[in-house]
């Protein structure tokens, strides 16, 4: 029963994966799995509670994909950790749409947790990356938990169009993470403090030294 009731839920998320959930339809579900359309009913009382399955499958996915190991510089990890969240934004394009924007689930609780708990997992594996154990410094939660939202819109953005390639869009991002953190280093000497300790081994060549190299010749002579 189980096994079948997954089938579904991957059935279901391949499908909103590719289309808008509103042009997907039980129908369409059940003939993929192989399946009648009362039995689908009999595994989820209706395309609602489907798609909330598929988009908690889906909200793991993504989250996971700001796990990194803690070696090596910032920059670096934060590239790897970039390019596994838009392999996931390419291959789940509509779906990925319909987690972060609510789709024909707006106003649902479990939607809104789901998104709100990719968002925390995102949160909490950056203050990780910087070292922080217990409570962030305001200053540190208010850069972290925008350059969350920043890198989201961004995504959703880039889906439309990708107007912008998307190699220059991730290292785009790191860079935005080290602008937005500079700025709040530059009011708070702690947090200062704790930049420089995670920068300090940033390679010449790195993501970080890229973005000052080019700040400084945007200033000119």
């Amino acid at each position: 029963m189980e096994e079948r009731r997954q089938q579904l839920i991957g059935v279901a998320l391949e499908l909103f994966s590719r289309r808008s959930p509103d042009e997907v339809s039980i129908d369409e579900i059940a003939s993929r799995a192989g399946i009648s359309r009362p039995l689908v009913y009999h595994y989820f009382p209706g395309k609602l509670s489907l798609y909330e399955a598929a988009l908690r499958r889906a909200s793991e996915d993504l989250a996971s994909r700001f796990v990194e190991p803690h070696e090596g510089p910032l920059g670096s990890r934060l590239r790897r950790v970039m390019a596994r969240f838009f392999d996931f934004v390419e291959e789940h394009g509509p779906g990925f749409a319909a987690l972060m924007r609510g789709g024909p689930a707006v106003g649902s609780s479990a939607t809104n947790a789901l998104v709100d708990s990719v968002r925390q997992a995102a949160y909490e594996q950056m203050l990780s990356h910087m070292g922080v154990v217990g409570p962030a410094p305001a200053r540190l939660e208010l850069v972290v938990r925008s350059w969350v939202s920043l890198v989201e819109s961004t995504a959703l953005i880039w889906l439309d169009g990708r107007r912008v390639p998307r190699e220059e869009l991730e290292a785009q991002l790191v860079q935005d993470f080290a602008a937005l953190a500079a700025v709040a280093a530059s009011r708070d000497e702690e947090l200062a403090a704790l930049l420089r300790a995670v920068l300090k081994n940033e390679p010449g060549d790195g993501p970080f030294t890229e973005l000052a190299v080019r700040l400084v010749a945007l200033a000119g002579p």
